[in-house]
């Protein structure tokens, strides 16, 4: 059991390969992404926690699925909780409406989030950065949702390749601590397209033994932390001449904007 001063992020597995995060201490919790609610609630119960508050990171059903189910439990045991998402989604649940900058605060657990805006996935999609500036002594968080994956990003459902680069950008900018946590478990087919842009980056190589032992154990590959993520995945290496040149052999053409080299990338993953 946690003890009241630390934090813990468990990740809760949910469908076939989604995570919905679970930021705890032995008393409290909260969730993030919690599209079903049913391991959610299992996962609550089974550990004793109450439940704080549930953020979102965008609005598709495999995030917010399970809001209706636990808003109803919660209310069946005499509580209610904050909903926190994006302000240019729709999710009815939401109860409160973020932009970048925002500041989201929990005392139980203490933890203390700021939001960034990073379009591309869909168009309204946010992060949470718990840093360590307002978080002292914890390792930086980040909660990504679907923008950024180990070894991956999201697919550009509604955003374009210059929004993902803005949003992978800042990404890029946080401390190479901070922790990872996306939303599902795609990292091993993401290494294997990888691998394909750069064949020759022996810390890939590395990884993709390293994440396979994990996965046949059934363990999570994530998190990962930015560090890593600078050394194997290729979205957020497109300023990085291995990925520049298998971009330009794709497309066939000089390319001149990291945006423009995850444009290409992103299309090959796509028919990969």
């Amino acid at each position: 059991m946690a003890s009241n001063s630390t934090l813990h992020v468990w990740p809760i597995p949910a469908f076939t390969d989604n995570y919905i995060w679970c930021i705890r201490d032995s008393q409290s919790a909260i969730l993030v992404d919690p599209g079903d609610a049913k391991p959610a609630i299992d996962y609550l119960q089974q550990e004793g926690l109450h439940l704080s508050g549930i953020l979102i990171t965008h609005y598709h059903a495999d995030h917010i699925g399970g809001l209706k189910d636990l808003l109803t439990w919660g209310h069946s045991r005499g509580f209610s909780f904050p909903i926190y998402g994006p302000a240019a989604e729709d999710i009815p649940e939401r109860t409160h409406a973020l932009f970048e900058g925002d500041r989201v605060e929990f005392a139980k657990p203490a933890i203390s989030l700021g939001v960034l805006e990073v379009p591309g996935h869909t168009l309204g999609h946010i992060a949470y950065v718990a840093d360590t500036a307002h978080n002292p002594g914890e390792t930086p968080k980040l909660f990504c949702g679907d923008t950024l994956f180990a070894s991956g990003c999201g697919r550009l459902f509604e955003g374009t390749p210059t929004q993902m680069s803005s949003s992978l950008a800042k990404f890029l900018s946080l401390p190479e601590d901070s922790l990872v946590y996306c939303t599902h478990e795609y990292t091993l087919s993401n290494i294997r397209f990888a691998l394909a842009v750069e064949p020759q980056n022996v810390n890939l190589q590395a990884w993709a033994k390293e994440a396979q032992q994990l996965r046949d154990r059934n363990q999570p590959t994530v998190p990962t932390n930015i560090a890593h993520e600078k050394r194997v995945n290729p979205f957020m290496r497109c300023d990085q001449e291995p990925v520049l040149a298998a971009a330009e052999n794709v497309i066939g053409k000089k390319l001149n904007t990291p945006a423009e080299v995850l444009a290409v990338v992103r299309a090959w993953k796509d028919r990969f």
